[in-house]
């Protein structure tokens, strides 16, 4: 297959995307036409692609099969996934190893997200790491992160929730 030119990407782009539109027409019923669908686009890219790898995953895992989720993000992240789709990658793959019984890597997985660049994910990582940090017995923790992490999105009560946030995970 040919490299694709950037033209060929930004189509291929707002055709994944329009998959992902109509992710919710599809249902459970048909959730195998909807992989069928990623996996028919993904076909269509080089085949050292982590893309490639990143949307089965993404596929497998919105329809229930974390299972099968987990060892294609980690592929993505192998073949060199960078920038956005990588950080995605990092708390999905942290949400599926939850969801197979290994939280305690999900952690290990996030947490080093926490002082990564900030971008729109930053909310999804602590979620997705409370949740994590949860399933390990350390609700404590993962409070306090969702806390941190909503506390700037109220109309007030910034300063309280942010300082309670601390006091859950504070050890003196």
């Amino acid at each position: 297959m040919s490299t694709p030119t950037s033209t060929e990407d930004s189509v291929w782009e707002e055709r994944i995307a329009a998959a992902w539109a109509a992710f919710e027409d599809y249902g459970e019923e048909r959730a195998g036409e909807f992989r069928a669908l990623v996996d028919g686009l993904v076909a269509e890219l080089p085949a050292d692609s982590p893309v490639g790898p990143f949307e089965r995953a993404c596929a497998f895992d919105s329809t229930g099969h974390s299972g099968k989720a987990v060892p294609l993000y980690q592929e993505a992240l192998r073949l060199g996934l960078s920038g956005y789709r990588a950080r995605r990658t990092k708390i999905q793959l942290a949400s599926s190893l939850r969801n197979v019984g290994r939280p305690e890597a999900g952690v290990a997985l996030l947490e080093p997200e926490l002082t990564a660049p900030s971008d729109e994910l930053d909310d999804a990582v602590r979620g997705c790491l409370a949740l994590c940090l949860s399933s390990l017995g350390r609700d404590r923790e993962g409070l306090s992160l969702v806390l941190a992490a909503l506390a700037p999105h109220l109309p007030r009560y910034q300063r309280s929730m942010a300082n309670y946030a601390r006091e859950l995970v504070r050890t003196d």
